[in-house]
């Protein structure tokens, strides 16, 4: 064996090594996160009690970082989705609580005006050819608008109880049914992008569009199919929130933009080095809110959730990019 090829494999080993790592690092961080709060508070922090809520509550940020990563696998952004949340969740307040129609009717509209809400911006994206960014930041303003008006900007509670039994009230091995939901979804998204055609082109399309398109590939069709499906989760969101709370609050989507999109991007530098991935992702989420509740557990101001999302997210955006330009020199 010569010197050169003996170079070549421990640089194969290297890059083997550094590829595994890649793959499992958030979900060491995580561990690492998990043991330096269970020794700081081991008492409160490591008590079932609080892993049931990490799980249990948070099936609504999880749905909407998998509704973000449809879109941006294929390059475009959603910046709607919060306000569709936000929308779907007050429609059905109002069919419910308002007009008294069955929760079953309210929770089938509510998914329509999801569906309602991707195919707008995906007309409006691809018949225009304005940036996904601009027009989903415009949509998600007027949706809060929509809402804001609908509602009379108020918080509408009152909600069927059989959709909050179904969400948050019955459990399996004490976390609610919503973490099994967001769960269930994420390993549909998971089936998609890894074993059918559909999710092969999403993957080829995010690569490079004019290629995609020199392929065959209906480059259009699959971006209008991501607004939808983005929607269509959102609107999802929409339900599982208004099931964990009861209610329908005009604001309430606001506040899971940024984690959802610091989950995503970070749930790209993981799993699937230099993707966005529904595993990856449902990883970051929990791994961001571990570290939330560790905080909030050692009595850290309620700030510090802003801080560490925001800085979350920029780190995790730097780190995608690095994998992905270091997967980019090496293919």
């Amino acid at each position: 064996m010569t010197m050169s090829d003996m170079t070549a494999q421990r640089h194969e080993r290297r890059q083997l090594w550094v590829d595994r790592s890649e793959r499992i690092g958030l979900i060491v961080a995580w561990l690492v996160v998990i043991a330096a709060f269970g020794i700081a508070r081991p008492g409160p922090f490591l008590s079932w009690a609080n892993f049931s809520t990490i799980f249990g509550s948070q099936a609504v940020l999880v749905v909407l970082t998998l509704g973000l990563i449809i879109p941006l696998t294929s390059g475009d952004f959603d910046l709607s989705i919060a306000g569709n949340l936000t929308l779907s969740a007050m429609t059905i307040a109002v069919l419910n609580v308002y007009l008294k129609l069955p929760i079953s009717f309210a929770i089938l509209a509510a998914l329509g005006v999801g569906c309602l809400i991707g195919a707008i911006n995906a007309v409006v994206v691809l018949f225009f050819r304005i940036n996904s960014l601009i027009v989903t930041l415009g949509m998600g303003t007027f949706i809060h608008g929509v809402t804001l008006w609908i509602s009379n900007s108020n918080t509408i509670s009152g909600v069927d109880f059989a959709l909050p039994t179904a969400v948050i009230v019955t459990r399996l091995f004490g976390i609610p049914l919503a973490f099994y939901y967001a769960l269930l979804v994420a390993a549909l998204i998971w089936y998609v992008f890894t074993f059918t055609s559909a999710g092969q082109q999403l993957l080829f399309v995010g690569r490079g569009r004019e290629v995609a398109r020199l392929s065959g590939i209906r480059v259009d069709r699959v971006r209008a199919a991501t607004f939808l499906v983005s929607g269509l989760l959102g609107g999802l969101a929409g339900v599982l929130y208004t099931g964990t709370t009861g209610s329908a609050d005009p604001s309430s989507g606001l506040s899971y933009l940024l984690p959802a999109f610091a989950a995503a991007f970070l749930g790209a530098t993981s799993i699937t080095p230099g993707r966005f991935n529904p595993i990856g992702s449902v990883i970051a989420v929990y791994f961001l809110v571990t570290g939330i509740s560790g905080l909030s557990i050692l009595g850290i101001s309620t700030f510090v959730q802003d801080l560490f999302y925001g800085g979350a997210l920029v780190v995790a955006v730097a780190l995608s990019q690095i994998v992905r330009g270091r997967q980019e020199r090496t293919s």
